[in-house]
């Protein structure tokens, strides 16, 4: 098969021919009809991430066709189509059996741990507890986010912050998990206001049914101006120490914010804030697969399209290249091996 791989951190990815791999017991080989490129595969191509080890194929977000199952698989059979949330839980320990695996503390990640989606064919471990099917009419780039920023954004909204409808929650950055959180909360009849420094990012933002877009740079009053005063919800998206400290200054008494961004420096928390407002500040890592099915009625009666969110599809060749190359603002790529 042809993959994208990482042999030194930092270096330009390549294309190459591997072996096709075979699947795990208790778990799959998925033939990948598309697969996105997040920010977190950066992380992983700059060396930040600690459970990948060189060579190494990235890729977590996909969506494709189930090629082969390996012995002990019950649930799924060669065809199906289907996809993954980027956590695999082991299917066995608490966390996952009381309804965690996101948190699961012997978790297999697609591009971290594992050789990931960014390949023809991806090897995923336990496929009973960690599959997700996806109807055939779904377009297969939008599919393909449903594996991390769209799940993403869906468990940090409702199950961290309880969104509601007619409430305005803040969506700190308008990158992968900030423009599907704006999807999110427009489909389920909320209002999304996004705080972000670039005005492409903000314009894309606006598109997608954003009702305010507002520069990062105006600081905490330009954003709770934009909000009507203030918000009980925000969400940290971008992974910027300034965005979250802007969030928590944004936030009602007694209000949440969600962080999601992996940030890049210890942020400066605003305790003595926190502690006089009472306020939340939770994180929220992925979603289980069990999780799963209010999204994708979501997706599947079409008040939500994800596919709505890709800016640009390419091949391997292409996809190596922009793993190496900063992003646009607002740009969202996803490769169709």
């Amino acid at each position: 098969m042809r993959a994208v791989r990482i042999t030194a951190f930092g270096a330009a990815p390549e294309v190459v021919d591997l072996p096709d791999p075979a699947p795990p017991a208790g778990g799959v080989v998925v033939r990948v009809e598309a697969t996105g490129l997040c920010a977190s595969d950066r992380f992983a191509w700059a060396g930040h991430d600690g459970d990948v080890t060189l060579p190494h194929v990235p890729g977590h977000e996909l969506v494709g066709r189930v090629e082969a199952t390996g012995a002990g698989v019950n649930r799924f059979r060669p065809g199906d189509r289907v996809t993954t949330p980027f956590v695999c839980g082991c299917g066995t320990c608490p966390e996952c059996r009381g309804g965690h695996a996101q948190v699961c503390p012997h978790q297999r990640q697609p591009g971290f741990t594992d050789d990931g989606s960014f390949a023809g064919l991806v090897a995923l471990h336990h496929a009973d507890h960690n599959l997700v099917p996806v109807p055939d009419g779904v377009d297969a780039a939008g599919a393909a986010l449903l594996g991390c920023r769209v799940a993403t954004a869906y468990r940090a909204l409702i199950a961290r912050g309880g969104l509601v409808p007619g409430e305005r929650v803040l969506v700190l950055g308008a990158g992968g998990v900030g423009l599907a959180a704006v999807l999110i909360a427009t489909a389920l009849g909320a209002d999304a206001v996004v705080a972000d420094p670039q005005p492409a990012a903000r314009e894309r933002a606006l598109a997608l049914g954003a009702v305010a877009a507002v520069d990062t740079a105006g600081g905490p009053d330009a954003v709770r101006d934009a909000l009507g005063g203030g918000t009980r919800l925000a969400l940290e998206a971008a992974g910027r120490a300034d965005a979250l400290e802007l969030g928590l200054r944004a936030l009602h008494r007694l209000g949440t914010l969600v962080q999601v961004g992996l940030l890049s420096r210890a942020p400066v928390v605003a305790v003595p804030l926190m502690i006089a407002r009472e306020l939340t500040v939770t994180g929220s890592h992925g979603m289980a697969a069990a999780d799963y099915p209010p999204l994708m009625a979501l997706v599947a009666d079409g008040r939500l399209d994800p596919a709505r969110l890709v800016t640009r599809r390419t091949g391997l060749d292409a996809l190596a290249g922009a793993l190496a190359t900063p992003p646009e603002p607002g740009e969202v790529l996803v490769a169709l091996p």
